[in-house]
């Protein structure tokens, strides 16, 4: 009892660190739901709701770039590790002028989904365009939009940047807006789903029974064009949990591709980058980040 009060107490904290949080789908279009109602579980806040929401983390006004990210939390799409996955990440950007919105997605293993592997995808979709529609509200630029993400996080990031289907159904204004980001950072991200798999992720995103065809689909190595966005991927090489094939395979796509970017493999770290790494190399990922991101002001 004392355990899940003292979860509680943590996952409150964090959420007031942000500014505010938003339901970002329009009222009564939020597709792909049965209309089920699903308790939040208090003692496993790592449990997405059952709507998607944003958090919302600004720099000063006289810090902020015209610069944003949207952060996609890993946890193996059947939970969201929000605190270091997300919301250390989004301060960090803060401290570069970049402002963040922490995505919170609905899981593909939710009951109330009528097709489970497209949800996440449609949360991040409408979470781009809602980013992109509002800039102006928060003094940024509808065409400087990015998404970080960490592990299946990642996995989640590479799919917006690659599959130009909106699935959103999102009419009107909506519905001219593009649901690709500008640039795309990836920690530890989960690419492919065949040999280099993180079974987890395959399992939650695509069921147990997965085609060989879904495999392939899903293996974001395979929908790279000269299209996707300008990436930097960050991983490590004694990283057990998603090998750093994982980046490897992404990077050669993005060559082969003409597509801008960089791919830094340290020797250890394991299966994460934080902001107080304990690794003395891993830790120059902050600056090799940074500096890159500058690079895209030349663009």
């Amino acid at each position: 009892m004392k355990r899940s009060i003292f979860i509680l107490l943590i996952f409150l904290f964090n959420l007031t660190s942000a500014q505010e949080n938003i339901l970002f789908w329009p009222k009564g279009e939020m597709p792909n739901s049965k209309g089920l109602k699903i308790e939040k579980q208090a003692s496993n806040p790592e449990i997405s709701t059952q709507e998607a929401e944003l958090f919302v983390f600004l720099p000063p006004k006289a810090e902020r770039s015209k610069r944003s990210v949207i952060i996609i939390p890993g946890g193996g799409y059947s939970k969201l590790t929000y605190n270091e996955g997300a919301f250390q990440i989004a301060k960090w950007m803060n401290t570069l002028g970049i402002s963040a919105f922490v995505l919170y997605y609905r899981l593909p293993t939710s009951p109330d989904l009528v097709q489970r592997e497209i949800a996440p995808l449609q949360d991040a979709q409408a979470a781009i365009k809602y980013v992109r529609i509002n800039a102006s509200q928060w003094n940024l630029s509808p065409d400087q939009v990015g998404v970080v993400g960490t592990s299946a996080g990642g996995h989640l990031a590479t799919s917006v940047s690659n599959i130009a289907i909106d699935y959103t159904g999102l009419k009107g204004d909506w519905s001219n807006i593009s649901t690709i980001p500008d640039f795309a950072v990836l920690f530890c991200p989960v690419i492919d789903f065949g040999t280099f798999a993180h079974a987890g992720s395959r399992k939650s995103l695509l069921g147990e029974t997965a085609s060989q065809e879904k495999i392939t689909e899903y293996s974001m190595q395979n929908r790279v064009t000269e299209k996707t966005p300008p990436t930097i991927l960050f991983h490590n090489q004694d990283d057990t949990a998603v090998p750093a094939m994982n980046s490897i395979l992404y990077f050669k796509a993005m060559t082969k591709n003409k597509v801008k970017g960089a791919l830094f493999v340290f020797p250890e770290g394991g299966h994460r980058f934080s902001i107080t790494n304990k690794n003395e190399l891993s830790e120059n990922w902050k600056k090799l980040c940074a500096d890159w991101l500058k690079t895209l002001d030349s663009k």
